[in-house]
């Protein structure tokens, strides 16, 4: 998703990356940002918590009218249809990340 928006163009592939991972784990509850985690990314939960937000809001604000192609094929189980995983509420969002 953030590959057609021109907002993420800024943002280091690692640190989007990192970002990604921790939403994931984040929405899964599979746990947070773990001190290997944070070794071999080199980013800290804290750094990466800006970036979190903005994600989790795309997912949650994305027009549904564009890019239907993406959405249709992450739709499918092949890839686990993750197009399909309702995005975490902002304010549990905000709740899960500082409490970590």
């Amino acid at each position: 998703m953030t590959l057609q928006e021109y907002d993420y163009a800024r943002e280091s592939p690692s640190k989007l990356a990192a970002s990604c991972l921790l939403l994931a784990l984040t929405m899964k509850n599979l746990g947070g940002w773990t001190p290997t985690l944070e070794y071999y990314s080199g980013y800290s939960a804290q750094d990466l918590h800006p970036l979190v937000k903005k994600l989790n809001f795309l997912l949650t604000y994305q027009p549904r009218d564009k890019l239907n192609a993406v959405r249709s094929k992450y739709s499918h189980r092949v890839f686990f249809e993750v197009a399909k995983v309702t995005p975490m509420d902002m304010l549990k969002l905000e709740e899960t990340l500082t409490s970590s």
